[in-house]
This record gives structure tokens, sequence and C-alpha cells, in this order.
């Protein structure tokens, strides 16, 4: 028995109320129909509906996981960013939060 090669996909959905929803699934397009549907209980239930606005694609279910948890951690407009693929706009949003050019050390 051979088995295929999964893959996981980090997601974010655009609730009806503007905010944003982040998960993780197999199977992307079937997870998006589940919150439409009001299957999946929670952040999206009463936020309906919800529209995929991202996806990214991993082999490692452990990279998909740590990439989520990033993710959720992310501010909106860092986010929106990853959204648009505004690539210069997501780096200096990720230089400005590791480094305050007002802060001195020692």
């Amino acid at each position: 028995m051979t088995r295929k090669h999964m893959s996981y996909l980090v997601y974010i959905l655009k609730c009806s109320d503007n905010s944003y929803y982040v998960g993780i699934t197999n199977n992307v397009e079937k997870r998006v129909w589940e919150h439409n549907q009001g299957i999946v209980r929670g952040y999206t239930f009463k936020r309906k509906p919800v529209r995929l606005v991202y996806f990214q694609e991993f082999k490692d279910v452990n990279e998909a996981i740590a990439f989520e948890k990033q993710l959720k951690g992310w501010r909106r407009v860092k986010k929106e960013a990853l959204i648009n693929k505004n690539i210069d706009k997501l780096k200096k949003l990720t230089k400005g939060y590791n480094s305050h050019p007002s802060s001195s050390s020692g």
C-alpha cells in the first residue's frame, strides 16, 4: 500500500465583520465550505460568510503549525501586507517590530 504525501495549508479567511481568521487544513476548499456552512464552531461561526484571502502550502506539518502560530501573533497590518503580497511593507513591519530606534541598550 502506497501512501500519498500529505500537504498542509495555512490559510487566512476574511470574515463578514472584516476580521481575519488563521487556520490550518489539508483541504482548503472543503474547510472554507465548512466555515461558511457553520460546521466549524468557534470564531467564524457568527462571522459568516468568510472568504479565503491567503494560503500557503507546506509538506511538513510541524512547519505548517509553526507558521500558523506565527501568523496568529501578527498584527492586522502585517497580515494584510502578506495577503497583498507587499513584501517590502512586510519586511519593514517585521524590522520595525524587532528594533526600535528610540531605545538604547546598556
